[in-house]
């Protein structure tokens, strides 16, 4: 094994590990902005990561621009999302979690 295949299946992991605590956070998270908090951050990170692992094995460059063209969509989405959702949640007066609530 190379170096770059070392980096590449790290790279693939870390990102497999932040998309999975991403589902766990949508799922154990207590409301709505906590969620949508938990799945933007690994949505970034998680799609990044797995992406630059990806980047690293391809030997073609048009798949490797595809990628790049990918991640930069993603750079510029998923943050523009999860905040245009959370302000549309916050103008809808969805309630914001307290430690007191005894909804769970």
């Amino acid at each position: 094994m190379t170096v770059i295949e070392v980096l590449s299946g790290v790279l693939l992991a870390a990102g497999g590990f932040f998309v999975v605590t991403g589902a766990v956070g949508l799922v154990r998270f207590p409301d709505f902005y906590t969620r949508i908090h938990a799945v933007g951050v690994t949505d970034s990170a998680g799609a990044g990561l797995i992406l630059l692992g990806l980047l690293l094995r391809t030997t073609e460059w048009e798949v490797g621009l595809r990628l790049l063209i990918i991640m930069l969509f993603m750079v510029i989405t998923s943050p523009t999302a999860a905040h245009t959702l959370a302000q549309a949640a916050r103008r809808d007066g969805v309630p914001v979690w307290r430690a007191g609530d005894a909804r769970r």
